[in-house]
């Protein structure tokens, strides 16, 4: 139930809406946040400069898809500690690496997500999940797979992902907290 109150909060506006272009006239924040999934989703590994590490043999990013009445929120952890959060609607977080906390939470997601790869679909499809569903990304160095969970087997622990939702859970409260304290340092 703690999960579903962060995801919330998020919703509801906490975290600091992504600016709009200059030029109206180009892609919306949504739109951009659409694009950033699927940056994250398609980019070679090598390409942001990571290759397997004994640390983290099979995984190197972790996206996680979660609907959420009419807005999907998508949060990202990368083995380089850098983490992210888009939504389909206007809000997002981008660059949690500068803090300490967030790098910790999401090389934590990683780990656990590798646990995870040897039973996970191959894929080269990225939807977003269905209504009542989370989907897990796994993104390995040669392949992303796939992983479905039902949202109340994940939130009641009794689902085989029930410890990689947890692990994104607390990333995402780790960068409501970055965000909030940079709300209160505008006041």
């Amino acid at each position: 139930m703690r999960a579903f109150f962060v995801i919330a909060f998020v919703i509801a506006g906490t975290f600091i809406a992504m600016s709009e272009t200059k030029d109206s006239s180009k892609k919306s924040p949504a739109e951009s946040m659409r694009e950033l999934r699927l940056k994250q989703l398609t980019t070679k590994p090598r390409d942001f400069g990571q290759n397997s590490t004994p640390e983290f043999p099979h995984v190197c990013a972790i996206v996680m898809d979660w609907p959420i009445n009419s807005v999907i929120v998508t949060v990202v952890a990368r083995s380089t500690g850098d983490a992210s959060l888009y939504t389909t609607g206007t809000f997002g977080v981008i660059g949690g690496i500068g803090h300490e906390t967030v790098r910790n939470a999401a090389k934590t997601c990683v780990r656990v997500g590798d646990k995870h790869f040897e039973h996970a679909a191959s894929t080269k499809q990225y939807p977003y999940p269905k209504a009542g569903q989370i989907r897990f990304y796994l993104i390995g160095y040669d392949e992303v797979r796939v992983v479905d969970a039902d949202e109340e087997a994940v939130r009641t622990g009794k689902d085989k992902c029930s410890e990689l939702n947890a692990a994104m859970q607390h990333l995402v409260g780790e960068l409501r907290s970055i965000t909030e304290g940079r709300k209160e340092n505008r006041q």
